[in-house]
């Protein structure tokens, strides 16, 4: 099995690194394929994977072909690789909102994944949410799955729709965190705080709760109401968040990240 990773961003890149850990591949079953000079040379600096400048030294090559790049470079890309490909080649394709319909069309092949990503795939604690073409068996899939594995977890739906609706949660979902976070240390920083110490103070907050979360059966409201008592300092903060319609602003971006994934699809 060969796999080859098209665009070396930050996704790319990312499953590149981590699927050159697995037990399933070595440096030279796997390669990456960029048309950025600056870029190639940066990534050639690295060992664990062959790196590439012209696509047809290695498209027909591949086994498992990942599509990293922005969805609006798709249709140029299509276009180019289109003479390259084979029947039998999966396309596993980490693009927001292009559908698998339009790569099916496009590069007239029937195996396509579609996957939704997240960042802290580059510590390997990434989501990736999937869904597959009928086409594909259910060995191919498994083996796929494996490669979504590499950079974290990965979990299996059942239509696209909740690929777009992944996006909305796990998918830009960090930034979302990092908001909150940034917020929070404005405020330790306003409070006096030095820049150290509201790093510590707004990153281990943050680790603990998840692993709280984590480590119990219990829902986030129930923690917040472990926390907060009755005319306490906790209490006064969930009760400012809920006068300013915090929850409901949170749900409404989650939701405006859906649409927007929705309208890449119809464009």
């Amino acid at each position: 099995m060969r796999i080859l990773v098209i665009g070396g961003g930050n996704m790319g890149l990312t499953y590149a690194e981590g699927m050159s850990t697995s037990f399933l591949l070595n440096r030279h079953k796997l390669m990456i394929y960029d048309k950025s000079e600056e870029l190639i040379a940066s990534l050639r600096e690295h060992s664990n994977f062959n790196v590439y400048d012209k696509i047809e030294d290695c498209l027909p090559q591949a086994d498992v072909v990942f599509i990293a790049v922005k969805p609006f470079h798709s249709e140029a890309l299509f276009s180019e690789i289109k003479p390259l490909i084979n029947k039998e080649q999966i396309f596993v394709s980490i693009m927001a909102g292009v559908t698998i319909e339009t790569i099916q069309n496009s590069l007239d092949v029937k195996k396509v994944i579609r996957a939704m990503p997240n960042l802290p795939a580059q510590v390997g604690k990434g989501v990736t949410s999937y869904t597959e073409a009928k086409e594909v068996s259910r060995i191919e899939l498994l083996m796929v799955r494996n490669l979504l594995d590499t950079t974290g977890e990965s979990i299996r739906v059942s239509s696209e729709n909740f690929i777009d609706a992944s996006t909305g949660i796990s998918g830009s979902g960090p930034a979302y965190v990092f908001y909150f976070m940034q917020s929070m240390l404005e405020a330790a920083l306003k409070m006096g705080f030095s820049t150290n110490d509201s790093k510590i103070l707004v990153s281990k907050t943050f680790e603990g709760a998840v692993e709280l979360f984590n480590q119990s059966d219990l829902s986030p409201n129930t923690w917040m109401e472990r926390v907060a008592s009755k005319g306490g300092t906790t209490r006064a903060a969930l009760d400012s968040m809920e006068d300013n319609n915090v929850k409901e602003l949170i749900k409404d971006a989650a939701y405006a990240a859906f649409d927007r994934a929705v309208e890449l699809g119809n464009e």
